[in-house]
């Protein structure tokens, strides 16, 4: 059963499915070297999202938030320094467009006090983002302290933005973003080279950001 009216062959339904066969392609090239063709992969999953979100008239934000987070995977899909310098900025610019949708959509952080549940998720988010600061301010070289420290702040407002909406699938997205960049940090910067947990690790990050990105998407084109 497809998403969308029409079967496989519709073009959204369709769009969808060669997004979902590219993140298939990526998780299965994801122990070779780094290589364009692994990188085409990976940034043509959330690009074929964001080419969905534009074809089925979805908010400009997501659209724009989707493409700046294609230019943080093809950054990510590389090795250095440099290059996650530059998925950290595109994936801060791209959380900052997320809030503004989720702030735009949403009923205001009242919310987070009317329902308890809200308000309990958003504790959650917040002390796990103070751990994981705590835990990186430790281990990262200073040149890098402050840009995560801000990258972690914008991806809180991301998850605590998304709780104000009425869009489970929107929340849901939020909640496995925020897991997906706690693990691809806790690989990068907090386990040991020889860790044989690095392995499933990986995998685990790919699967949770999609699963997130694919999740916020339809949260919108289907509400």
């Amino acid at each position: 059963m497809m998403p969308f009216p029409g079967g496989i062959e519709a073009n959204a339904n369709a769009t969808l499915v060669f997004s979902f066969v590219a993140a298939v392609i990526y998780a299965l090239a994801l122990d070779m070297p780094p290589k364009w063709t692994r990188t085409a992969a990976k940034t043509a999953a959330v690009a074929i999202l964001a080419v969905l979100a534009a074809m089925q008239g979805g908010p400009l934000l997501l659209v724009t938030a989707l493409g700046l987070s294609t230019v943080g995977d093809a950054f990510l899909s590389r090795d250095g320094e440099k290059a996650f310098l530059g998925g950290l900025a595109s994936f801060l610019a791209a959380h900052i467009a997320y809030v503004a949708l989720f702030v735009q959509a949403g009923g205001g952080l009242g919310l987070l006090r009317a329902d308890a549940w809200r308000g309990t998720i958003a504790l959650a988010m917040a002390a796990f983002s103070i751990v994981m600061l705590a835990a990186l301010w430790r281990r990262v070289g200073p040149q890098l302290r402050i840009p995560i420290a801000v990258y972690v702040a914008a991806i809180l407002a991301m998850g605590i933005s998304a709780l104000t909406t009425n869009a489970p699938l929107v929340i849901t997205g939020a909640v496995l973003f925020i897991a997906s960049d706690g693990l691809l940090a806790a690989e990068r910067f907090l386990l040991a080279a020889i860790s044989p947990h690095r392995v499933w690790m990986r995998y685990a990050v790919w699967v949770l950001y999609y699963a997130a990105q694919l999740a916020i998407t339809l949260g919108f084109l289907l509400s």
